[in-house]
């Protein structure tokens, strides 16, 4: 969440910021005024709270004294006191709890050089890979659930019928080929980032503290029974492994990395394109993710940046980073670059790795701080976070890619080790 203090300090700034991205300011106005009167509530309840104490003191002063009957008035005004004290005290904590819910749906304040943009179509491109567009021939034309069929790596049709629509099923050399990507993706962070295997169900205080919750809750899958959630991206859990926590700043950045499948209802992808691999609501993913300072946290990103560029290169795929404008930031993110890879036979650009700087609202959804070496209060980490890189659309880049004129499918040389010396399918 965002900084109250800017919000008291100058919340015209704030509101300024915010409509970069879309942000009515009568959203910061309702804050300012629900801030406002939770300090005043609080306020006043401090005030009798600190009265009923005299009182208690001066009831206490009388009985030694011997005077019982001060004692009994004295005892009873302070009892109609402590009454309305407790009422005050419901009244700040919902004044409290109100200022918090417009702080959790409020969105993060986009970086001073984030493109200003309303939408996907303002989304500039920063560079590709190689620099000179390829060229495909007819037989990388196929789309991947054709190839993956006729080949035997791929049955959508089975996957429908365990799960439903959008959740795949890959077959021998192509459910190979999905563990070869993150096994090579997983070494090829290491030993920089320390993998993690977390668990894909969290609880919703996990959830909120990333900024999926409450806003996206349709978004995710639910369980009911247990009030746990399946993690959209391995982001949630590592995020939180250190909710609450004061780290120290010798230990910064602390960066992490994960393979998990995620969980992703697409509630908001009606109409899309959901043919294929081109959107699923279960998939694998490797993840990176950091815990920085302030100071770390461009060099870490940029970091996270070059790790995506050297997979792809690696798996010698067309590629492009587009700079995120404000209006496509992800409700949490200050900063975002999203990477494209081109697959031939779908014609289509797909996103496979979002990799992003959130300043320091998760850290203050999820109370992460640290403490200072040169002393002094703690302050708050920065968190970022990339795909490196997310499978079903990779796999899908792959396939269509490396389309021979006979049927198979050729595979890049980084793989070889991953996929036991075989490189066609």
């Amino acid at each position: 969440m965002i900084e109250i203090r800017l919000v008291r300090e100058d919340r015209a700034a704030v509101a300024v910021a915010l409509r970069r991205r879309g942000v009515d300011a009568r959203e910061v106005e309702r804050l300012f005024e629900a801030d406002r009167r939770s300090r005043e509530a609080i306020g006043r309840r401090d005030q009798l709270r600190s009265e009923v104490k005299e009182l208690s003191r001066q009831v206490g002063e009388a009985r030694r004294a011997g005077d019982d009957e001060r004692a009994t008035a004295l005892s009873e005004e302070s009892r109609a006191l402590g009454d309305r004290e407790k009422q005050l005290d419901a009244d700040a904590d919902e004044a409290q709890g109100e200022v918090r819910r417009l702080l959790l749906w409020l969105p993060n304040l986009p970086a001073p050089d984030a493109p200003d943009g309303a939408g996907p179509e303002d989304n500039p491109v920063v560079r590709r890979w190689p620099g000179t567009p390829r060229s495909y021939r007819d037989h990388q034309r196929v789309p991947h659930w054709e190839s993956g069929e006729a080949l035997g790596l791929l049955d959508l049709e089975r996957g429908a019928k365990l799960s439903g629509s959008m959740f795949p099923l890959y077959r021998g050399s192509g459910s190979r080929l999905l563990r070869a990507l993150s096994a090579f993706a997983l070494d090829h962070h290491a030993p920089e980032y320390e993998e993690i295997r977390p668990p894909t169900l969290v609880r919703s205080e996990t959830m909120e503290s990333t900024g999926h919750l409450p806003k996206f809750a349709d978004d995710a899958y639910h369980v009911e029974r247990d009030d746990l959630w399946a993690i959209p991206t391995a982001e949630v859990p590592l995020t939180s492994m250190h909710r609450g926590d004061i780290l120290e700043e010798a230990d910064l950045p602390m960066r992490l990395t994960a393979s998990t499948a995620c969980f992703r209802r697409e509630a908001g992808a009606a109409g899309r394109d959901t043919r294929g691999l081109l959107r699923v609501h279960e998939f694998d993913k490797v993840e990176l993710f950091a815990y920085a300072t302030a100071e770390q946290a461009h060099d870490v990103h940029a970091e996270m940046v070059r790790k995506v560029d050297e997979l792809l290169v690696a798996l010698d795929l067309e590629y492009r980073v587009v700079d995120l404008c404000t209006g496509d930031l992800g409700n949490s993110a200050a900063r975002t670059f999203d990477f494209e890879v081109y697959a031939p036979g779908a014609d289509q650009w797909l996103e496979v790795s979002s990799v992003s700087w959130f300043s320091d609202y998760q850290a203050r959804r999820a109370n992460i701080r640290y403490r200072p070496t040169a002393g002094g209060q703690p302050r708050f980490v920065h968190t970022l976070n990339g795909s490196a890189l997310a499978w079903a659309r990779i796999w899908a880049a792959l396939v269509e890619t490396g389309r021979r004129p006979d049927g198979s499918i050729g595979l890049p040389a980084a793989l070889e080790r991953y996929m036991g010396g075989r490189l066609t399918l």
